[in-house]
């Protein structure tokens, strides 16, 4: 269940954005989790939910959204088709990974003071 580590450094990064903004809370988190991140979005949630408290997420929304699994040649950058064998069509060449592995934070709603004028 590595997903508590995951969220523990996520939290570290949104607290650490918040700072330095000087944001007296955060409102939402968005992160992007692909099919092949390794990831159990139950898990995720829940993690995120125990370890929030305290803190400046204490109140935030998890939102989750995903990546499609996208292959490509590595020599011509050719897509290669879903469900396919994992060589260029054009080519002939091996597919690399080109998404569906990502874990990223994509979002941070914070509230921060007004800049006086």
């Amino acid at each position: 269940m590595h997903e508590y580590s995951l969220v523990q450094a996520l939290l570290q990064q949104v607290e650490a954005e918040a700072r330095a903004r000087q944001a007296s809370a955060v409102h939402r988190v968005t992160v992007r989790i692909g099919p092949l991140a390794g990831v159990e979005r139950a898990l995720f949630a829940t993690a995120y939910q125990l370890s929030v408290p305290g803190t400046l997420c204490e109140n935030a929304a998890l939102v989750m959204t995903g990546e499609d699994i996208i292959w490509r040649c590595q020599v011509c950058d050719a897509r290669i088709p879903d469900g396919s064998v994992l060589t260029c069509p054009a080519c002939g060449w091996p597919a690399r990974l080109a998404g569906g592995d990502a874990l990223v934070l994509e979002r941070i709603e914070l509230e921060v003071p007004r800049e006086r004028t």
